[in-house]
């Protein structure tokens, strides 16, 4: 799948703003507005000005909405909630060449609370991928005891986990533990030919 670099950053800043919710990771991942400025930081998104309590309500109901799509049962009813949340954001395309960046384009008018722009970034790359038939690339973890969120921009789809180095990599220790309990003992062969025989 073919996406440009605007889109793969937007799929990021959606696959991290999922799996702060509780469905993800167990605890509410943007408890407060020190931990939604950090998300701000981390994610380098531009234009932010002052955050305040009614931005980080707007964050989390967004968050919800973004896991309703995820977990939309067709197509159509993501696509129908995705139309509805860039609705909603008031998407004004633009482009920009800030910050010593390319230029790329915005989906969001200036000054946009951060609720609007994350829906219509978001929003818009994740249409992206729906148009391009690649919906199922945004998917959860196939680790049993993970449910986080990220997207397979893998030629063949082929990834199955959400950080290959931590749940990949237990279910391949443990899987290899299984086989080494349920393997014959060996036992070395006695009364065989030694060294200087």
């Amino acid at each position: 799948m073919l996406i440009t670099h605007d889109t793969e950053c937007a799929l990021d800043v959606l696959v991290e703003l999922l799996n702060t919710s509780p469905q993800a990771c167990g605890h509410e991942g943007l408890p407060d507005l020190a931990a939604l400025r950090g998300f701000v930081v981390r994610r380098e998104l531009s234009d932010v000005g002052q955050l305040t309590q009614g931005d980080l309500e707007a964050v989390r109901r967004l968050r919800q909405r973004f896991w309703d799509v995820l977990d939309a049962t067709s197509t159509r009813d993501a696509a129908e909630l995705l139309n509805a949340m860039i609705a909603r954001a008031g998407t004004t395309p633009r482009l920009t060449d800030h910050d010593g960046h390319d230029w790329h384009v915005h989906y969001f008018a200036p000054g946009a609370a951060l609720a609007d722009r994350l829906g219509a970034e978001s929003g818009i790359a994740l249409s992206m991928v729906i148009v391009a038939g690649e919906r199922e690339r945004l998917r959860h973890c196939e680790a049993p005891d993970c449910v986080r969120v990220f997207v397979d921009l893998s030629r063949n789809r082929s990834r199955r986990y959400c950080d290959s180095r931590t749940c990949g990599n237990r279910l391949h220790v443990a899987a290899y533990r299984a086989r080494q309990r349920t393997a014959p003992p060996v036992t070395a062969e006695r009364g065989g030919v030694g060294v200087g025989s």
